[in-house]
């Protein structure tokens, strides 16, 4: 060829619009399932007719039934300051995860032989111990019950690719876990074929070593199997911003191959940057030719941002300083258990973006890809943590059986999963664990903080310690690259005095505890106060004995550079942990630290924090409720969260004057609190005043009458008709003038039909024992949720919830 340029501008546009080699889909339906250890169960001949059909993702114990006995330990939790052991009920969230489950499914890889492909299994988590069987040899084992893995199992298949057999069999033990774990195959299973040659499993990392309004430096390694030494290969990727367009490609060429990731450096001018305000993301697809053949095609998702950690200074953000507004969550989606689905982690994260959160700490887990992928669209920083323990146990039967061997393995795979994730701007390497205060828990700690440095040195690490003595004085708080401190509020300054890092992190606070609209009186702060009901006062003034009220977090963000903002926990209500109903105090089942409960519901805490974090939007909110048969006469205080500097109470038209914020406490900094109010049945308003005294926004709540109606209220009018897609309806029973009834318990039962169907409820009482599935669900102070699941064709989801003595109310939802 006399023009071999020209050739090989022909031969790479010619290749550019061949298809992509590699097919990828999920095994979703037609799956069975048993409770229990059947003998040879994994066999090509066993028969499984009798066993339950689901669809993955799948938690076989969400179904309950709830029952104390179901994993009751006696155990001290020491990190919780317990020196003596107790008999724990409901740690779990008292359902039946722990035993042995099988799952089975059959699939077709056509042609996979003839092409010389290579097939994959990728579990996005398996509840646990996994062990999985393709016809009828096992493939592999993998431990952990959080974490992602993958298995080549091209060898195992049958030579036509047809009807194969994928058995997995899981187990958890008792005393495996401190909260509700899940079980079964609660995540996503995918099936990916590649060509021989291709880029492996999380063999793509993309990295913006240089970010400024100008260009961003994007540097794009890919690692690549199966290519024989010293043959050429050709590398192509292009660049398309978030609105589809072309805005940079480069073309390398290895005349020589060498078993190293293929690297290319690709400049962005006038990058859109990626930021929690504006979630901008990029996509390089990348094609891999050796000689004339197009081997692959590779997508890979990525934001252009820069992070930076400075001493004294706390954390940047594309060069601006941020204090991380963030919460702590579990991976449970209340009354759907474990089994994930996307449409309910957005209905998460929207409440969360509304209260003005911008960060995420996945505690104390490897998360779902789902979550991580909705991080980076709705603009979430994200703490990627994968343990809760390492070399010492916490629970009898927990991942500390598996740490020497495992914990590399398990880090290497969450880190190549997630580092291409523009929301994943920090690792934590563990939770409080008990390795910490031993006198060479720094070399531990050294162990994991070096794999994160190896396999993504752009990113920080983090470690959340609660054992704030032991950790100052061995060593191990100076060895990590941000110190990150749980609770322990009090001994901030102290950290930062001796630690050469000049910086602390809030890598888990609060543990305020609340039930939504539940008010206990007298008023009073108080660590650990029990009642008889087991609930906690939603007042916001009651926490645990390691813990502190929100106020304080709030002071060392404001006041204080070095501390880098916090993680509260949590987020939401989960399944377990009802702590301070921890010990001997069924049917307490799920946590109360929650700024948003089980039901999806927020508490009043929800409006403290927004009225501290959200930015772009006033807030005014006011409690409690003002239904209070029998407290007439009584003082009966009236708190008010407010962005506003400055507020006035009346009562029925009487005033009890206007408050300002102050530093008088941290309450009073925070919130504006009447406490002399007297109870009488009639109106509550607040009138609110801006900086300038000018009023700015009212408030007002009723007395509700006598209950008239239920009123349904969902979060979406159109769903996706995929299967999948949810909508989440507030149930209320209200007055004839719409004010709800916050005293109505009254059970309810739901009827859906039409382009979807009824799939759970919960009403955010940590003590209901109803279970979630069934169509029906008492109020709880007036409200729940019931959760209605879209069709897979288009057409109306009918849904109506009837309750004694109301009449009937009826709601349609659009699936299209």
């Amino acid at each position: 060829m006399k023009h071999p340029i020209l050739a090989l501008l022909l031969l790479v546009t010619t290749w550019t619009f061949a298809q992509s080699p590699r097919r990828e889909w999920q095994l979703t339906h037609n799956w069975k399932f048993t409770k229990g250890d059947p003998a040879d169960a994994a066999s090509l001949t066993f028969n499984d007719g009798s066993w339950q059909t689901v669809s993955i993702p799948h938690d076989w114990a969400i179904f309950g039934p709830f029952d104390e006995n179901h994993d009751l330990q006696v155990v001290a939790v020491t990190q919780n300051n317990e020196k003596v052991a107790t008999r724990k009920t409901g740690r779990t969230g008292g359902l039946p995860y722990m035993g042995t489950g099988w799952y089975r499914t059959r699939f077709n890889v056509d042609g996979f032989e003839a092409a010389g492909q290579r097939v994959n299994l990728i579990f996005d988590g398996a509840m646990s111990e996994a062990r999985v069987y393709v016809n009828g040899r096992e493939v592999g084992f993998w431990p952990c019950g959080y974490n992602s893995f993958f298995f080549d199992v091209t060898d195992f298949l049958h030579p036509d690719g047809q009807n194969n057999l994928l058995a997995v069999r899981l187990e958890n033990r008792e005393q495996s876990s401190r909260w509700y774990p899940g079980a079964g195959l609660y995540r996503n299973v995918h099936v990916r074929v590649t060509d021989r040659v291709h880029v492996p499993v999380w063999g793509t990392y993309i990295t913006t070593p240089h970010v400024s309004a100008e260009y961003a430096a994007v540097k794009l390694q890919l690692s690549l199997e199966n290519i024989k030494t010293g043959s050429e290969v050709i590398v192509q990727t292009d660049i398309f911003d978030p609105h589809g367009k072309v805005v940079a490609s480069r073309q390398t060429i290895q005349k020589k191959f060498q078993a190293l990731p293929h690297e290319q450096n690709i400049t962005v001018n006038a990058p859109m940057l990626w930021s929690p305000e504006t979630p901008h993301l990029y996509r390089a697809i990348s094609k891999v030719m050796v000689g004339d053949r197009l081997h692959d095609q590779v997508e890979t998702r990525f934001g252009i941002r820069s992070i930076e950690v400075i001493a004294d200074k706390g954390f940047f953000l594309n060069g601006q300083r941020r204090k991380f507004q963030g919460v702590c969550n579990h991976h449970d989606l209340g009354p759907l258990g474990a089994a994930i689905n996307k449409a309910a982690l957005r209905r998460q994260l929207t409440l969360l973006k509304e209260m003005g959160c911008d960060a995420i700490r996945t505690a104390h887990n490897m998360p779902a890809p789902e979550l991580v992928q909705l991080c980076d669209e709705m603009g979430f920083m994200m703490m990627l943590e994968p343990f809760d323990e390492w070399d010492r146990a916490k629970c009898k039967n927990g991942y500390h059986r598996f740490f020497s061997e495992w914990a590399e393995k398990d880090m290497v795979n969450m880190i190549r999963h997630y580092r291409n994730h523009p929301s994943v701007v920090m690792w934590s390497i563990g939770n409080e664990v008990p390795t910490q205060c031993s006198s060479d828990g720094y070399k531990v700690a050294k162990f994991l903080q070096d794999i994160c440095h190896r396999e993504d040195p752009t990113r920080p690490v983090t470690c959340g310690m609660d054992q704030v003595t032991c950790v100052l004085n061995n060593g191990f708080a100076a060895l990590i690259d941000v110190p990150g401190l749980n609770y322990r509020a009090h001994r901030y300054h102290e950290a930062y005095d001796k630690l050469p890092q000049a910086l602390v992190l809030g890598s888990e606070t609060a543990s305020t505890v609340s039930s939504r609209g539940v008010y206990k009186f007298p008023v009073v702060k108080k660590a650990d106060a029990k009642h008889p009901d087991n609930q906690s006062s939603s007042y916001d003034m009651e926490y645990c004995s390691w813990a502190n009220l929100p106020d304080d977090d709030f002071v060392l963000a404001d006041d204080h550079d070095w501390t880098m903002g916090q993680f509260v926990w949590t987020g939401f209500d989960y399944l377990g942990e009802p702590s301070p109903y921890d010990t001997d105090a069924w049917p307490s089942h799920s946590s109360l630290f929650g700024i948003i409960d089980l039901a999806s519901l927020p508490k009043d805490r929800y409006y403290l924090y927004r009225s501290v974090w959200n930015k772009q939007s006033p807030t005014l909110h006011v409690l409690p409720h003002w239904t209070h048969p029998g407290r007439e006469g009584e003082v009966t205080p009236v708190f008010v969260y407010t962005s506003y500097p400055e507020a006035e109470l009346f009562v029925n038209g009487k005033s009890y004057g206007r408050q300002t914020k102050s530093k008088a406490s941290p309450q009073h900094r925070y919130r504006l609190m009447w406490m002399d109010v007297v109870y009488q049945p009639g109106e509550v308003k607040v009138v609110a005043y801006d900086a300038a005294g000018r009023v700015a926004d009212e408030k007002v709540v009723r007395t509700a009458g006598k209950p008239h109606h239920i009123e349904l209220v969902p979060d979406r009018s159109v769903l996706a008709a995929d299967g999948n897609d949810l909508a989440y309806v507030t149930v209320r029973v209200v007055d004839k003038e719409g004010n709800l009834c916050p005293n109505d318990q009254r059970m309810v039962k739901f009827q859906a039909r039409g382009a979807g169907r009824y799939q759970a409820a919960a009403n955010g009482d940590a003590t209901s024992l109803d279970l979630f599935h069934l169509p029906q669900m008492p109020l709880f102070n007036g409200q729940l949720t019931a959760i209605v699941r879209a069709a897979d064709k288009g057409g109306e989801l009918v849904f109506e919830a009837s309750a004694p003595g109301l009449p009937k109310a009826r709601l349609v939802i659009a699936v299209k």
